[in-house]
């Protein structure tokens, strides 16, 4: 007879009951975890760049000083133009409008024709000059006062200097036409060869500085790509086992990109202290030539915006130019 139970399977007869299925383990680390050694990744990365460039204090020290040379110089371009564009009192007083009026125009119809002025929007000032104003000035400036005073009458006629809101040959010539046609105007001039010079002067001082800023920042490219590429070299061996053991480009490229943004932010910090006391030191000669003419004018100094602006073009030309630097030697970094 058999021994066994009725009802009982082969695989209890055989090798007794099933082992019952496992349950998968994760050893995936989370998010939390990989955030953290990335974190700690950078931290070290940072603080091994930090720690190079403070062992070589004088290298590093005028790596950034011929940076920042080549940072300051468009950036202080750029701010003497600002500071001659406002010497003038304002680029609108030089494109003046000059009304003259029909010499039947009494004061008060020009003081009228003063405000009606005011309210064009392409207008920013308006100022009337008499016709006694006009001729006391004309008998002061010209030095023929005593034969002025001869004149049965005065031959001048009122005239009304318009200044007008922006400095543009087309606008400028509408906005004459329209100012001839008002009433009481015998005659509008402008001086439109003159606009033209004025503008002709800024547009070539704009692509001068435009020009020397792209061939200094090639200029930093180049520095900052060939300092990058010395420490390469230094560190090949150390590289060359990283890549050795598994490490990746991307860590291997880490610490010399926040080596050339740690030179970037160095040297943006020396170019605005550079900009500062050499516009402090030109200031002292500009004031007292404007002393002897009998204006206040000053340069002005850096603006806080564009020296934040300075340090963080400064810090990201860094940063690029590191990661060319790095990227064009990084195939040649494989272990041996």
């Amino acid at each position: 007879m058999s021994t066994h139970k009725q009802g009982s399977t082969p695989a209890e007869r055989v090798g007794g009951l099933p082992n019952k299925p496992e349950q998968p383990v994760n050893d995936e680390p989370d998010f939390k975890a990989l955030f953290h050694a990335w974190l700690e990744s950078h931290r070290a990365s940072f603080v091994d760049s930090v720690g190079r460039l403070v062992k070589q204090p004088i290298g590093s020290f005028f790596t950034c000083l011929v940076m920042a040379v080549a940072l300051s110089l468009p950036m202080g371009l750029a701010l003497l133009l600002d500071n001659v564009e406002r010497l003038g009192g304002s680029w609108q007083r030089a494109a003046q409008i000059s009304l003259f009026m029909e010499l039947n125009v009494q004061a008060s119809e020009g003081e009228a024709l003063r405000e009606r002025i005011l309210e064009i929007p392409d207008v920013t000032d308006a100022e009337w000059i008499s016709r006694e104003q006009a001729l006391e000035e004309f008998q002061q400036l010209s030095g023929l006062g005593e034969a002025l005073r001869e004149l049965p009458e005065n031959p001048l006629p009122g005239v009304i200097l318009v200044t007008p809101r922006e400095v543009d040959r087309d606008n400028l010539e509408a906005l004459r036409q329209q100012l001839a046609e008002l009433p009481g105007v015998a005659q509008a001039q402008l001086d439109l060869l003159w606009v033209e010079r004025l503008g002709a002067i800024l547009k070539l001082g704009d692509r001068f500085v435009f020009g020397l800023s792209l061939l200094l920042i090639a200029t930093l490219l180049l520095v900052i790509g060939n300092t990058i590429r010395l420490h390469i070299e230094n560190r090949r061996t150390e590289i060359e086992v990283v890549k050795l053991v598994g490490g990746t480009d991307g860590y291997v490229r880490r610490p010399f990109l926040y080596m050339g943004a740690l030179y970037g932010l160095g040297a943006g910090l020396i170019a605005w202290a550079l900009l500062a006391y050499g516009l402090g030191w030109l200031n002292e000669a500009v004031t007292g030539l404007a002393g002897l003419y009998g204006s206040d004018f000053g340069l002005a100094g850096v603006p806080v915006e564009d020296g934040f602006s300075l340090v963080l073009g400064a810090l990201l030309l860094g940063y690029i130019g590191a990661w060319l630097a790095v990227a064009r030697h990084l195939s040649e970094l494989a272990p041996r």
